[in-house]
């Protein structure tokens, strides 16, 4: 864990924030924030001023908060009095091994979950190269589910089955047959639908009925990313 990711999880737990209060008060996704409080991704100097806002604290606080300023937050006043009665040498030692304890606490916590890495955006190719630039999160659940890639689920068209903000899983299957759900890419973007193959084309059917059907001609080219095979909200550690 990273001295700012464990100084934005100490402020946000001592003004009895969630991960999703948070993501709401920085537009972060909440599996975004806990990739930053987890050290698993970098924050940049933006990133520290929207947390810092979000907190109610300067962004030097961010950096202070695991070294001297920690314990004004949820310690007893007993911790605070240690805090600065230590010399330099001693109190570096306090820090550090603090910092190990809370590593193998980490550790201990990821080690009943499995890690999938969950990308932003797919778009054309074929396997994992339908995925942009690389990027993705990292995020957890308690159960280990077979699939080839993963993505970000986003809006309510396939609700109740599939709920905006859940990881799907894809199988790199290409089409198996009318019914099931697909990753389907289409005109420059990228839908989740359950796929029916017509004679001019793909029929992209949502399961929410507020939500007409979409027709991808062949002429345009759609392709079958693969098909979902799973879905879960990611645990937050």
């Amino acid at each position: 864990m990273s001295i700012l990711g464990n100084s934005i999880k100490t402020i946000r737990k001592s003004k009895k924030l969630t991960q999703k209060d948070l993501a709401k008060l920085t537009g972060f996704k909440q599996n975004t924030i806990s990739n930053h409080e987890n050290g698993k991704r970098n924050l940049s100097e933006k990133d520290i001023h929207i947390y810092a806002s979000a907190l109610s604290v300067s962004p030097q606080d961010l950096f202070d908060s695991s070294k001297t300023k920690t314990s004004s937050f949820d310690h007893p006043e007993s911790i605070k009095k240690l805090n600065t009665m230590l010399n330099k040498e001693n109190h570096s030692k306090w820090i550090n091994y603090g910092n190990e304890l809370l590593k193998e606490q980490n550790q201990k916590t990821e080690e009943d979950l499995y890690e999938y890495q969950v990308y932003e955006k797919l778009s054309a190719g074929t396997g994992s190269s339908y995925f942009n630039d690389g990027n993705f999160d990292t995020v957890y659940f308690d159960k280990k589910l077979d699939h080839d890639f993963a993505s970000w689920i986003y809006g309510d068209s396939m609700e109740p089955r599939f709920l905006n903000g859940e990881v799907a899983l894809i199988k790199d299957t290409g089409f198996d047959y009318d019914g099931a759900i697909y990753a389907v890419e289409w005109d420059g973007q990228t839908y989740i639908k359950k796929v029916e193959r017509k004679e001019n084309g793909l029929r992209l059917i949502s399961l929410n009925p507020k939500y007409i059907d979409k027709f991808a001609p062949y002429d345009e080219n759609p392709r079958i990313i693969g098909k979902i095979v799973g879905s879960f909200q990611p645990i937050s550690i």
